[in-house]
């Protein structure tokens, strides 16, 4: 018998995969308030006081918070699928997350160590809580169907940014000095937009039986160290994570620095910043949406292929912009493809996971997009430190190149959801 077999507590229901999306939902306020559009600014202005060495500062955070993601995710992943507890574990790192952002409130000008260790503990938090979340795709899903689920839930998640980001904005123009405020709220958003996800998803998976002596620790590196040799049978995704992560390091030091990138190249104020993701995440809900549609319909390669043409001339056009409404328009195109990128690459990793290991293959899925946080923010902060954030950018398009270069030859179209013994 399949000792990774699933429960079966019956069909899926619309209110599961609701709840699902509303994880998405909920933890968008940390990336969309935190990393990308409010705090990014206010460690680089207020904390760090402008200091020239921020952006390399920040790059560390983001990425040192990525190597402690790289060495837990496949690990917590394997015990997640041997306690049946992704549910749990999810809740668990949300609540953490929740805290330590409210806690940023608390770090004042000067404070730099301690907003960075902050910073990394809540971003950790939210990155293994990501990756619990995806590994519930394949069991509400099928291959014809996760391409549009995984587009419900980034649009979900965009959405949620974009309400996160208006209560920001609300928050910003109440008066001087309450822009803390606006990590409080995100802390708060979280906690309380992830409750549907608390009551109406289902946790699927089997527990296995611990053989005697046998904890959940060593059960879960035996797991976890069994599936490198699994990983190696599955060339197709183990490519495919190859192409992943080059990509996702364009993407996520877009996501770290856009914001301070507007403030610095092209002197935007704290009000047109926001009103730029506001748009971006609007644009980002309708890439994800679409998207997923065009993967059921045509396959997931067209719809990565796109996405990553679109990141190249986006991050050539961005290095070269001269005025506020061009990045609009930037933008406009970047929560397009941001989108469609986010929806295609986690709905492929799902039709080529295995019955029953979702959480220790999305462990995987983890491990790959983490590097790629440690690789895309630090290098990013490197070079717009020693070289200006327009080099920085225009660099950065050689990632998504790498990994469009990787992705043509392979085919993405034949499921691979059998159990593995």
């Amino acid at each position: 018998m399949n000792q990774h077999a699933l429960a079966d507590p019956g069909p899926v229901k619309k209110r599961e995969i609701f709840g699902w999306c509303c994880f998405d939902f909920a933890n968008s306020s940390f990336t969309t308030v935190i990393i990308t559009v409010i705090y990014a600014v206010y460690f680089e202005k207020i904390v760090a006081g402008g200091s020239p060495s921020a952006a390399a500062w920040w790059g560390f955070a983001l990425s040192s918070s990525q190597v402690v993601v790289i060495l837990l995710s496949p690990l917590i992943g394997a015990m997640a699928d041997v306690k049946a507890r992704k549910k749990s574990y999810l809740m668990m790192t949300s609540v953490v997350c929740s805290l330590a952002t409210m806690a940023l409130y608390f770090v004042g000008p000067g404070e730099i160590w301690p907003a960075l260790i902050t910073v990394v503990i809540a971003n950790i938090a939210f990155s293994l809580s990501e990756n619990l979340c995806a590994g519930f795709l394949p069991e509400i899903s099928t291959p014809e169907t996760s391409g549009k689920i995984s587009g419900y839930g980034w649009s979900f998640g965009y959405f949620g940014g974009l309400l996160s980001l208006v209560i920001a904005l609300a928050i910003v123009k109440s008066g001087d000095g309450r822009v803390p405020w606006t990590f409080v709220m995100t802390g708060l958003f979280f906690m309380l937009a992830s409750l549907p996800t608390l009551f109406f998803l289902k946790e699927r998976a089997k527990p296995h039986n611990l053989a005697p002596g046998e904890t959940v620790w060593s059960a879960g590196w035996k797991t976890n160290v069994g599936s490198l040799g699994v990983l190696r049978q599955h060339r197709t995704l183990s490519i495919l994570f190859l192409s992943l992560t080059l990509f996702t390091s364009g993407l996520v030091a877009v996501v770290g620095f856009a914001s301070i990138f507007a403030k610095k190249v092209l002197g935007m104020a704290d009000e047109e910043i926001i009103g730029l993701f506001v748009v971006l995440q609007l644009a980002g809900a309708a890439g994800a949406f679409g998207f997923g549609f065009l993967q059921d319909k045509a396959g997931a390669k067209p719809a990565l292929i796109i996405s990553l043409i679109l990141w190249i001339g986006i991050c050539v056009w961005a290095a070269l912009c001269q005025t506020k409404v061009e990045f609009y328009v930037i933008g406009i195109l970047a929560g397009i493809a941001m989108g469609s990128l986010q929806s295609a690459g986690r709905a492929v990793v799902s039709t080529l996971t295995p019955d029953g290991r979702s959480g220790e293959f999305f462990g995987y899925w983890g491990f790959f997009t983490k590097l790629a946080g440690v690789i895309g923010t630090l290098v990013f902060g490197c070079l717009a430190w020693a070289f200006g954030y327009r080099i920085a950018i225009g660099i950065n398009g050689l990632f998504f190149l790498s990994g469009l270069l990787i992705l043509l030859p392979l085919n993405l179209r034949t499921p691979a959801r059998q159990p593995i013994e």
